[in-house]
């Protein structure tokens, strides 16, 4: 039976003899030992404390071992404590449950030497009158990371640590040593002979697997301080025993014993119960999720939002370390800070690239306006910001439907998909062919180019349907500020504040139109309308055209092998139809039913034939542009991304550049052109020789949100660069426009952490 630590402890037995535990020598002595036996075992416990390097309690040896005899400045070192207990004996983990005390470790460090926090092996749970304990028994070696700052000098830097631990087996012991060992500081890093039992020990810790498929949720209202909850999460094998080992919290306790539940298939899904001790319920909950097969016991380490109710799949990925949530997630400053960099991302999207077409048709908007009465004028400002409030309510409430049907939301989900792109493309080709003058709308004209007469005129509907075009050509730019806060909204999960941080980005993206139609003074400065009007409506069809040409690039290869063909010939017939429209029936005198009925015709074939029978547009190809490219015959040779390969990959102890893009995001092609894919960078991986990966999505990936929401990313670019260390977190580049000079400094700084194991090795 395992007690808790008193000042007398019971004997083995259970009877006779009263045990004193004394914490500052560390010995058991009978209560009723003479004089001189007492001395004696103190005089032993005083001769433990001149033990510089390994030092033993009743039952425990502790060492301090190092993975480098050397370390270069920069580089982190991993410091085990070892712990060898006594046959039968243990010692516990971060969170020891029952009456356990964790052991704990404060270092005495040189200057220029920094400790990170102890990472815990996988436990074994021990479970005694009801009451569970998460041990470890024979031997544990607890990892602390040690950091040599980049201008330390060379020379020996002398490392310390007091270390205190509870060993117990039918009674419980206290115990503290200090522990010592010498790092060397020089210009080559060399390996200790140590670094094997480290590197074995590294194994032993919780994995990181992404997998957006688990969750947790309330299984029943509470009961007084009880309150039942389900665990969730996808196995790779069936039939596995599983468990949760959470981490200690001092406002809630989770239940050990768990009820195994039937799930869908491929899933482990277990209940059990939280008890509440202070304050609310909790919102979340962490710990190790556990699958054993026979001896064999592997474990993830798991932070997931508690809901009230479960939902098909959920975003969150299972290998998000604690506090990757974002901080303070349901406090009002949080939200607060959201709002503020929504509202950032959205009036910088007016700058972007994918939005300047129709923020030039706005200008001619302005100035056809800058001699009417100021009253209409602020309409029409308030009509193109209602567009824009709209559009940005409907994606919104998008995300919130993905997210209630178990997908995932992003931002720029609405080029993920193929329909979407597809019309779009229609729709800028035809605003693209009439701001060339290929055809004029009038009010009569109903059946060709509705999109570009409501674009190109600047009534109440041309400023509407403004807002709206340009809101949906926004949607492939990801603006800096914007990122962050969708992400912040989407990983929390809420409606509200999904609403919110979508209209507060609208309201950022109209309110330089807004405040340039409330002030008529500054439409004074704009030129008169004239001539040159017509000769810049011109201009701007040629950035319209090529923004055309890059949504067919995206449409296409979701139509299957020849989907560029026909896709072609569509907008070509397209185009034609408009031709025949302008110039017959819109400024012919005869033929005008001939040619009526040539378009129709036109529009019937392109519609039945191609769309329906060649393109097959309502059932675009799954997959579609997916998978690694090298963009050139000496490009970077990228490697598919995925969980799998950067386990694999970061064992091997090699530096890794990771790409999260898509082709229809105009700030990650910016970014690949001048910053991922150039001579420098390329130069700078094969000197390094790190491993490239990239994810070039196209379709719904929900391994692919998880990972961008791990990162508090609400979509792509997100560019990682993982260290050589393998236990060492990525380094996660700025979003929106990169340098090359940030990009090669990550690789940099990724090749200078080297895993202490693997240094040798690796040079």
């Amino acid at each position: 039976m395992i007690k808790p630590v008193e000042a007398d402890v019971m004997s083995s037995s259970g009877r006779g003899a009263r045990l004193r535990v004394r914490a500052d020598d560390r010995q058991v002595v009978p209560a009723s030992c003479s004089v001189r036996f007492r001395l004696f075992f103190l005089l032993l416990g005083v001769l433990g404390w001149f033990h510089s390097s390994t030092a033993m309690a009743a039952h425990t040896h502790v060492g301090l071992l190092l993975a480098s005899g050397t370390a270069r400045p920069g580089q982190t070192v991993m410091a085990g404590i070892h712990l060898q207990m006594d046959p039968h004996w243990h010692t516990y983990w971060r969170n020891p449950g029952g009456p356990g005390i964790p052991t704990s470790i404060e270092w005495t460090l040189p200057p220029g030497v920094t400790a990170g926090e102890i990472q815990w092996p996988v436990p074994e749970k021990l479970v005694a009158d009801d009451s569970p304990s998460y041990i470890y028994q024979n031997e544990v070696v607890l990892l602390v990371p040690l950091t040599v700052a980049a201008n330390a000098a060379p020379g020996p830097l002398e490392l310390k640590a007091h270390v205190e631990w509870l060993e117990c087996y039918q009674s419980c012991v206290p115990g503290k040593t200090d522990v010592r060992a010498t790092l060397n500081a020089g210009a080559e890093a060399k390996p200790s002979a140590d670094a094997a039992a480290i590197e074995t020990w590294r194994k032993n810790l919780p994995l990181q697997k992404s997998d957006p498929a688990a969750r947790a949720w309330w299984e029943k209202p509470a009961a007084g301080d009880a309150r039942p909850i389900v665990l969730e999460w996808p196995s790779t094998t069936a039939g596995k025993d599983a468990d949760f080992f959470p981490y200690a919290s001092e406002k809630f306790e989770v239940g050990w014993k768990f009820e195994p539940l039937s799930g869908a298939d491929g899933k482990i899904r277990l209940k059990t119960e939280i008890k509440k001790l202070e304050g609310n319920w909790p919102d979340k909950i962490a710990g190790l999720l556990v699958e054993r097969s026979g001896d064999h016991q592997v474990a993830y380490e798991a932070s997931l939002p508690i809901t009230d109710a479960p939902a098909k799949t959920s975003s969150n990925p299972i290998s998000a370390p604690i506090g990757t949530a974002p901080p303070g997630s349901g406090s009002f400053l949080s939200l607060v800070g959201a709002l503020f960099s929504a509202f950032l991302g959205g009036l910088i999207l007016n700058v972007m690239p994918c939005v300047l077409p129709v923020i030039a048709l706005k200008i001619l908007g302005f100035v056809s306006q800058a001699r009417e009465h100021p009253g209409q004028v602020r309409k029409f400002g308030l009509i193109y910001a209602a567009g824009v409030l709209v559009s940005f309510l409907v994606l919104a409430g998008l995300a919130i439907g993905v997210q209630l049907a178990g997908g995932a939301a992003s931002w720029g989900m609405l080029l993920q998909n193929p329909q979407f792109v597809l019309v779009m493309t229609l729709v800028v080709t035809l605003l693209a062919l009439n701001l060339f003058g290929v055809f004029e709308i009038t009010l009569s004209g109903r059946v060709m180019g509705s999109a570009a007469n409501l674009a190109s005129k600047e009534g109440n509907a041309g400023a509407f349907f403004n807002g709206v075009l340009a809101t949906a050509l926004a949607t492939p730019c990801t603006a800096a500020f914007l990122a962050p806060a969708v992400g912040f909204a989407l990983t929390l999960r809420s409606p509200i504040v999904i609403v919110l941080v979508f209209l507060a980005a609208g309201l950022g993206m109209a309110a330089p139109y807004i405040i340039l139609s409330w002030q008529p003074a500054w439409l004074k400065l704009l030129p008169k309308p004239g001539v040159w009007m017509e000769r810049f409506k011109v201009l701007i069809g040629f950035p319209m055209l090529a923004t055309a040409v890059w949504l067919y690039t995206l449409a296409a290869p979701n139509f299957g092998e020849n989907g560029d063909f026909w896709l072609g010939i569509l907008l070509v017939s397209l185009g034609l139809s408009a031709w025949i429209w302008g110039q017959f029936v819109q400024r012919g005198r005869t033929g005008r039913g001939l040619a009526i009925t040539t378009c129709l015709a036109l529009l019937v074939l392109g519609y039945g034939w191609v769309m329906e029978r060649e393109l097959n547009w309502r059932h675009p190809i799954s997959g579609a542009g997916t998978g690694a490219v090298q963009t050139s015959p000496d490009g970077i040779a990228w490697q598919a991304w995925s969980p799998e390969a950067i386990q694999a990959a970061r064992a091997t102890g090699r530096p890794i550049l990771v790409d999260f893009t898509a082709k229809w995001c105009a700030t990650c092609q910016v970014n690949k052109r001048t910053s991922i894919e150039i001579p420098s960078v390329r130069a700078k991986l094969k000197e390094i020789n790190a491993i490239a990966f990239i994810e070039n999505s196209y379709t719904k990936s929900p391994t692919v949100v998880a990972e961008l929401n791990r990162y508090q990313r609400a979509g792509v670019p997100l560019v990682l660069v993982y260290p050589r260390d393998p236990n060492a977190p990525p380094q996660v580049l700025p979003d929106g426009l990169l340098t090359p000079g940030i990009v090669l400094e990550a690789l940099n700084k990724a090749a200078s952490q080297t895993a202490p194991a693997d240094t040798a090795s690796n040079r």
